[in-house]
């Protein structure tokens, strides 16, 4: 992995918005501009009763930071409530999961090393993604039983329906 050159200057405008493709939480990447091969560090805003992938990784540690709100965090069957500014470092092998069981929105810093080079954009590699999702990703933690997440994708209109809002 080859270290950055010089130092990049990432402001708030110059973060793109989107939501993750198995969970639909809105996250940021920091990094992707930069072209770092060492780390990733991505913000997560958790919406209320909501939760992220069940996952864990095959070398990468993680940093999970609360920025805003209270978060809450599945690792390896335990689950722990981490206070605004508080952290929680995870090893690789851990099993873990962001989630947001109270009504209150939650912004998470996630910081993680090394970066895991099969899911850089442009990897020739194909990651067997089993190592990362050993059991079903889009498993919700019991505190949020009964709750429907993630979202359900918006429907298109009906051909020939007029939208009248």
């Amino acid at each position: 992995m080859n270290p950055v050159q010089g130092f990049h200057l990432i402001r708030p405008e110059d973060l793109f918005w989107r939501p993750s493709h198995l969970m639909r939480i809105p996250n940021a990447d920091y990094l992707e501009r930069t072209g770092s091969e060492n780390m990733g560090a991505r913000l997560w805003r958790l919406p209320p009763q909501s939760a992220n992938t069940l996952h864990r990784h095959i070398r990468a540690e993680e940093f999970y930071f609360v920025l805003e709100g209270t978060g809450r965090l599945l690792v390896g069957g335990r689950t722990l409530t981490v206070p605004k500014h508080g952290g929680v470092l995870v090893g690789p092998e851990q099993l873990r999961q962001v989630f947001n069981d109270t009504d209150e929105e939650v912004l998470w810093l996630i910081i993680g090393a090394p970066e895991e080079l099969e899911f850089l954009q442009g990897s020739k590699s194909k990651m067997n993604l089993s190592l990362i999702y050993p059991v079903d990703p889009t498993r919700l933690p019991a505190e949020l039983a009964g709750v429907e997440w993630p979202p359900k994708p918006p429907t298109e209109a009906v051909a020939g329906e007029e939208n009248h809002s």
